[in-house]
């Protein structure tokens, strides 16, 4: 089952893992040399962060790219090139029953909005029929544990000038995302530095 591979591949990975500031920082290294770093709320499990970096054929590191949270954290070099504020600025945070996404700068009224599943794609896309914004993204737990993508499980919303788009995770999903956050609090997250963890 699909699911399963994907909690094996991060049960195996090599984890290291620090509380600081109230948050459960985890940091992944995978076989093929992709890393992953999360951060969770400790009070709340909620996930924060969620960032990828991958290694170059040189073996060089790219920058990290942001798949759950701000896109440009606090004191990356990004954060020093302000984008216009007016451009839409598209994020992930997801709740807990919930993959979310939030699109900023978007100050038109609500059925101006079509979003929709594209199955063939599997993506969601988002359009207006002003034309004035259009944008295709994938879901990337979905793709990583070879689930299907359903129209039913999308919704949205527009409050101040912000799109939010919601979409139910599957109960494969809820399981895992348990089983994933037993595994993390086994570890023994310091307070003063990464501690590995020991996996089976």
């Amino acid at each position: 089952m699909a699911v399963e591979t994907w909690l094996t591949v991060l049960k195996c990975s090599k984890k290291t893992a620090l509380i600081h500031d109230g948050k459960r920082k985890v940091h992944y290294l995978f076989t093929d040399g992709k890393e992953m770093a999360e951060e969770y709320d400790v009070n709340t499990d909620e996930l924060l962060v969620r960032k990828w970096r991958h290694k170059h054929t040189l073996g060089a590191h790219e920058q990290w790219q942001v798949e759950v949270g701000e896109p440009f954290t606090v004191g990356s070099l990004e954060s020093e090139i302000k984008e216009n504020n007016s451009n839409p600025l598209f994020m992930r945070k997801d709740t807990k029953t919930n993959f979310q996404w939030r699109i900023r700068n978007l100050p038109y009224p609500k059925d101006v909005f079509s979003v929709c599943v594209e199955p063939s794609e599997r993506c969601v896309i988002v359009k207006t029929t002003n034309k004035k914004y259009y944008k295709k993204f994938i879901i990337a737990d979905l793709d990583r544990n070879q689930l299907p993508l359903s129209c039913d499980a999308l919704s949205f919303t527009h409050v101040n000038n912000t799109l939010i788009i919601s979409y139910k995770k599957p109960k494969e999903i809820l399981t895992l995302e348990l089983e994933l956050l037993k595994e993390l609090k086994k570890m023994k997250g310091s307070s003063e530095g990464d501690v590995d963890c020991k996996t089976q």
